[in-house]
């Protein structure tokens, strides 16, 4: 809603010395939210005048028409003399007034006026449109011409209102009566403690027999109708200035006389009206719903077919009009050009159903100014004052003559009342308010009010968003202002924390940031494009998605059941900005529906839901493991004066695995494996035992070449993604931390021949179980292949670390340990003992 400053005054006597500025905070304080303040005029200066065009020359020979113009603008430019102006516009003639902008003069976006040669003729000045001077659309793409009662001389500036400030309010869908002026001035008046000239207080005559028929035959869609008629229209008739600014600082064009008041009034009064040409209306006007398949030609030139839920206005031959939408061109108000514009109307101030008029727009994708109204909830009691509002600048500005009947339909209705404590608001904010002020600020917002400690409210017609207690409540504490609740912190309960599984996932963020990862978050959103780039197969569990009824995007439409899509579409994106060493990380949900699910349940509002209820919404519920990933490419270790540094490979991949799997204390069983989307021949998967047996925890690895090629990621990119709840069922009891022993360590390196097909996790296994407890730690460091040890065959190099926690090991106890392992090596793996 864009809200004049200059207008808003007549309703409220604002200090002269407000800006938009000031009005915007005031209004921002009470809950509405000022988007903007528009400086209309910000930079103009004068002289801009009315002048009459004297003569008109036609100038030959150039590529478009162009005029030479002699014009009086009486003694603005200091000598009475005709100005001689150069124009292009053709919309104009000799006699006709017309704004000029002369020499000295700045328009809006600070262009300066100075006499220039052009075409061959100087211009002392220019001839203006509604453009240049930052007025809006007004229809004409051309040249303003005055009304010719205007002198030549007079300030256009003042003449056409060309500096104001306009508020742009966004108005919230439960503050409908603040699309209108009435509604605005109401709350500025509020905050500022002023008394607010309410425009809808007029004069309105009582219904009557004798005006314009008019049936509804549907009350609940159509609860008020009032009709007024209106004869002797002067069809040579124009908006006057005054008029068409207001429209336009409104956002809105001036159109034609009837149509152009109608638009006024609705700004003003927040009313929806529609005006029809009474000489194109057949017999009685009708309210009712549509028949399927039924036809309107609506005011925009569009043939729409009705469904049997639209509302329609009728006459005897049909539907002539969309109800609080839009009207029908079959009866649209005529252009007032001489001799064929409308001279008699029937004015239509209606109320119309809130729910259905939206439906109605959204169904047609025909959203007006009328249906924002309406579906916001428009004031009923508005109506007839409306219709009056409207009649009584008929009769003013087209001359025309009312008519005494007076059409008035109505529905039964009653006030409506909420019973609340009057301490509510003081519990609702936690602040004393008092009974004086809470009645006080009700009554502020229009409510009456009885009672004492409890209060019967009658909320006012206007605010059909007011329906219980809290409503009032939240009345009261915005205009006490929201800036002065207090600010009070919770106090959490003692003996509570954060939990066991929150703990461990915080850990494992911090040791893969510590590790040299950064986290990234991603929208949990997928398509099946995305599973079709990572060759994932169509019996794949990750097939199985949960689709979104109203999805971000039609392109990803399913919620994620891998977190790979979104780190690698990231890592994607930070490469081609030149980032290329990168290694990043995320720990969030998936989800994967195991095909058991149930339909979900309502709950219900007005009270807590049943264990019951609540069982049925989880079991509608898909499974939603917690995962973390990572993935890598560039170098891992930055080459230097250091050394040449290195790029990251599949093994970081599997040490991130760990890294994760250390938080929770577990160990990680190591095995080759073929899972898309990584390569066949560089993929682990990744194992942990939960109550005994190994459990496949994850997988890691480098990605397959097409999975790279197809997300256009660098070159031998690598990833891992494991389940963290399979991670906490391995956890066994309490994490405890190492004991540290303060005797030697004794260190023996053991070199084992096997098959080229044996893994080195398999032979390391071997190594701890056979070492027994004296083995600290067990550390590949070396694998050779070569023709000394045979084809087939590699040489696997370990460095076996001994510690005993209450004595030094001697030379023969580290060694039988280191034999033993060797020993269990070779029964389980077949390895042999290099060089023996």
């Amino acid at each position: 809603m864009r809200v004049p400053l200059s207008w808003l005054r007549e309703y409220v006597d604002l200090p002269a010395t407000e800006t938009g500025r000031d009005v915007q905070a005031k209004l921002i304080g009470v809950g509405l939210e000022v988007e903007t303040v528009e400086q209309i005029g910000a930079g103009l200066k004068g002289p801009l005048v009315v002048g009459q065009v004297l003569t008109i020359e036609e100038l030959e020979g150039f590529k478009k028409p162009i005029r030479f113009c002699t014009v009086d603008v009486g003694n603005a430019n200091g000598t009475g003399e005709p100005q001689e102006i150069v124009c292009g516009a053709r919309n104009f003639a000799v006699g006709d007034k017309v704004v000029v902008v002369l020499p000295g003069a700045v328009l809006p976006g600070d262009f300066a006026i100075a006499a220039r040669k052009t075409y061959g003729k100087t211009s002392h000045g220019m001839i203006c449109s509604t453009g240049e001077l930052g007025m809006g659309d007004d229809g004409t793409h051309g040249i303003i011409v005055l009304p010719p009662e205007h002198e030549a001389g007079t300030d256009a500036i003042e003449l056409l209102q060309l500096v104001d400030e306009v508020l742009d309010i966004a108005v919230t869908p439960d503050r409908g009566y603040c699309l209108s002026m009435r509604g605005v001035a109401r709350e500025t008046a509020i905050a500022y403690g002023l008394p607010l000239r309410d425009p809808a207080l007029l004069d309105v005559p009582a219904p009557n027999a004798f005006g314009y028929p008019v049936k509804v035959a549907d009350p609940l869609g159509c609860d008020k109708f009032t009709a007024r008629t209106v004869v002797g229209l002067q069809p040579e008739a124009r908006s006057p200035i005054w008029l068409q600014r207001r429209l336009q600082k409104a956002g809105m064009r001036p159109i034609s006389l009837a149509v152009d008041i109608t638009n006024y009034v609705m700004l003003e009064l927040g009313q929806p009206l529609h005006a029809y040409d009474r000489t194109r209306v057949e017999g009685p006007i009708g309210v009712r719903r549509a028949q399927q398949g039924e036809k309107l030609t609506t005011l925009d030139g569009t043939v729409r077919v009705l469904d049997a839920e639209d509302l329609v206005i009728t006459d005897d031959r049909g539907p002539i009009g969309l109800a609080g939408v839009m009207g029908g061109a079959n009866t649209e108000i005529a252009d007032l050009q001489e001799g064929a514009g409308t001279t008699e109307v029937v004015i239509e101030a209606a109320h119309f159903d809130a729910i259905s008029i939206a439906r109605t727009a959204r169904r047609h994708k025909l959203s007006s100014e009328a249906s924002k109204r309406f579906e916001r909830g428009a004031d009923p009691q508005a109506a007839a004052a409306a219709a009056q509002r409207t009649v009584d600048l008929l009769v003013l500005l087209a001359g025309g003559t009312a008519e005494s009947g007076v059409t008035e339909v109505s529905a039964p209705s009653a006030p409506r009342t909420i019973a609340m404590p009057a301490n509510h608001p003081d519990r609702v904010a936690g602040v004393e308010y008092g009974r004086e002020t809470v009645v006080r600020r009700l009554q502020e917002v229009g409510c009456d009010v009885y009672g004492q400690d409890e209060l019967i409210v009658t909320v006012p017609s206007w605010r059909p968003d007011l329906g219980e207690p809290n409503d009032l409540a939240e009345e009261v504490i915005r205009l006490e202002g929201y800036e002065n609740l207090p600010s009070t912190l919770p106090t959490p309960p003692s003996g509570r924390g954060l939990t066991d599984r929150q703990r461990l996932h915080r850990r494992i963020g911090r040791a893969l940031a510590g590790a040299g990862y950064v986290e990234a978050l991603n929208y949990p959103f997928i398509g099946d494009a995305v599973l079709d780039r990572l060759g994932i197969e169509a019996d794949d569990a990750r097939r199985r998605t949960v689709k979104i009824v109203n999805p971000l995007s039609d392109e990803e439409p399913a919620l994620r059941t891998t977190l790979l899509p979104g780190l690698l579409g990231a890592l994607r994106r930070n490469d081609g900005r030149g980032s290329h060493d990168l290694a990043l990380f995320e720990a969030g949900l998936v989800f994967r529906p195991i095909g058991t699910e149930t339909k979900a349940v309502r709950l219900p509002v007005d009270r807590r839901p049943t264990d019951e209820e609540i069982a049925g919404l989880d079991a509608s519920l898909p499974r939603q493991p917690r995962r973390a990933a990572v993935v890598l490419a560039g170098a891992r270790e930055q080459a230097g004066w250091w050394g040449k540094g290195r790029p990251a490979d599949w093994a970081d991949a599997i040490e991130a695995a760990r890294t994760i799997a250390r938080e929770a204390g577990v160990e990680v069983t190591v095995r080759s494996d073929r899972h898309t989307p990584w390569h066949p021949g560089r993929c682990a998967a990744l194992y942990v035992t939960v109550d005994g047996e190994e459990t496949l925890f994850g997988h890691a690895g480098e990605l397959h070449p097409r999975v790279v090629k197809e997300f256009h990621l660098p070159e031998r990119t690598c990833a891992m993604e494991v389940e963290l709840d399979v991670l906490e069922q391995a956890v066994d009891g309490v994490l405890r931390a190492p004991r540290i022993s303060t005797f030697p360590v004794a260190t023996q390196d053991v070199a084992l021949v096997v098959a080229q097909d044996v893994p080195a996790a398999d032979v390391e296994r071997a190594l701890r179980d056979g070492a027994g407890e004296l083995l600290e730690s067990v550390r590949l460091f070396d694998v050779f292949t070569g023709e000394q040890i045979g084809g087939g065959n590699k040489s696997l190099a370990y460095a076996l670390r001994f510690r005993a926690a209450d004595r030094t090991l001697t030379v023969d106890e580290a060694t039988a340990a280191r034999d033993a392992a060797v020993a269990l090596a070779a029964e389980r793996t077949g390895a042999v003992l290099r060089g023996a």
